[in-house]
């Protein structure tokens, strides 16, 4: 966990790209000294010092590696404030080789930068004021997107979508605090600054809002991050063919014996943008010996898990199958997942129900028509639009709860007449509880809580 508030005069640096081998390894350095120690290792190609560079400047040259030739690099380097850190700050841009790296970043070490904790670039970025604490979730959000909503969602966090909903709340709630406040003042004098009607019309439009996204955060708490899907049914239904042909790989034994599958299988699977689990389980029946009933245990811990079951009826099924297919379906359908038939193997058998998706893996047909189905329905599924990270959400539902309960607590006062000075007080906790999720307002805990989940170098 990152020691909150560091000490912002001292000069930091870290490994910044990925870790192993790669064209291009990247070194980060922030902090008052970052000129100084740089010119200690990087000689420019040009004959200008670093120390006379005035801008943001992308620098050719050598690093001076200790008992070693000089390394190509380039240095980009922001020698003000300007950075994003909001210090000086440079990157040093080489060969991607790791033991090359390390020699470099112990080097800088050397030379008085010391090393840098997790997420302490992005910490001095929010102290540095260039990004709210929202923000700064967002660039880890961005970081760990597991599909292009989530991508989309951190960019809109990040680029000030949460923080300009919040702002707009607080600066109409500021003025009408102002308004309030100066008639507190004058109160022996026949002014009215604020009328009522304009107080509950302000209250009220903030609840709309502060409701809308204290709905959101307490969804996003709720619900998985990815979706997951399993697929069942009989044995020999099709399903372990079904589960290779979405994950492109022979993750899954195919037989044509019943009861191949025992444990059950999962890979995340990409739908048209959105990422979900995907788990092949055992199938359905009724067996007495110690390996099928735990197959049997397992298949409906997965079963529980499910916002969505596939169930998956061969399309060569006798009809004692098919009875048993429709009891077993019966019983999944009982509980308050959603469940969609499948008519796998279809080249056996051109007959569907109205309701079912025909597959047949063979003739690989049909999986492009279930991958459309299925990004309809998750895209469906979403009930509202998203305004909050999961991460955001976490941290900020109980300062998003105890503002709502203020905003109603200052309307309660003004329909029944309390006075103005309640009225103005519950407006000023709800307006520090804002505060609290952009960071104006913080404490150390939440530092530790928001940069700890940072890797080192970001």
């Amino acid at each position: 966990m990152t020691p909150t508030l560091p000490q912002l005069d001292e000069t930091i640096a870290a490994l910044a790209s990925a870790p192993g081998p790669s064209p291009r390894g990247i070194l980060r350095i922030s902090g008052p000294e970052t000129v100084k120690v740089l010119a200690a290792c990087f000689q420019p190609l040009s004959d200008t010092p670093l120390e006379q560079y005035r801008r943001a400047t992308r620098i050719a040259g050598r690093y001076m590696l200790a008992d070693a030739l000089p390394l190509e690099a380039q240095v980009y380097l922001w020698p003000n404030s300007r950075s994003y850190t909001g210090q000086p700050a440079a990157e040093v841009h080489m060969i991607g080789s790791p033991p090359l790296l390390e020699a470099v970043l112990s080097q800088l070490n050397q030379h008085g930068a010391r090393p840098a904790r997790p997420g302490e670039f992005t910490l001095r970025a929010f102290l540095a004021g260039r990004m709210d604490l929202a923000q700064a979730e967002a660039v880890l959000g961005v970081i760990d997107a597991d599909d292009h909503a989530e991508l989309e969602l951190a960019l809109s966090q990040l680029a000030g979508g949460l923080s300009g909903r919040l702002a707009k709340v607080r600066s109409r709630c500021l003025d009408l605090l102002a308004e309030i406040e100066a008639g507190l003042d004058f109160v022996e004098e026949d002014i009215e600054f604020v009328s009522q009607t304009q107080i509950t019309e302000v209250l009220t439009n903030t609840e709309q809002e502060l409701s809308l996204l204290l709905d959101d955060a307490s969804n996003r708490m709720t619900s998985s991050t990815r979706p997951v899907v399993v697929l069942a049914g009989l044995p020999n239904a099709g399903k372990s063919s079904l589960f290779n042909a979405f994950t492109t790989r022979n993750q899954a034994l195919v037989s044509s014996q019943a009861g191949t599958t025992r444990d059950y299988l999962s890979a995340d699977v990409d739908i048209n943008g959105q990422s979900i689990e995907l788990i092949d389980t055992a199938g359905w029946e009724k067996r007495d010996d110690e390996i099928s009933v735990a197959a049997q245990q397992l298949r409906e811990e997965q079963l529980a898990r499910a916002d969505l079951v596939l169930w998956c009826t061969p399309a060569d099924a006798t009809p004692e199958e098919r009875i048993a297919d429709q009891t077993a379906k019966q019983l999944v359908n009982s509980t308050r997942t959603a469940i969609k038939t499948i008519r796998t193997k279809a080249d056996l058998n051109n007959s569907q129900g109205s309701d079912e998706i025909k597959v047949s893996i063979l003739n690989n047909d049909g999986t492009s028509a279930l991958r459309n189905w299925l990004s309809d329905f998750f895209t469906n599924e979403e009930q509202s639009e998203h305004y909050l990270l999961g991460s955001t959400a976490s941290r900020a539902k109980d300062a998003l709860t105890h503002a709502v309960a203020s905003n109603r607590r200052a309307l309660e006062a003004v329909q029944v007449q309390a006075g103005d000075e309640i009225v103005a007080a519950e407006l000023r906790d709800m307006l520090h509880q804002l505060a609290t999720i952009l960071g104006e307002v913080y404490t150390d805990d939440i530092l530790d809580i928001v940069f700890g989940k940072f890797c080192i170098g970001k």
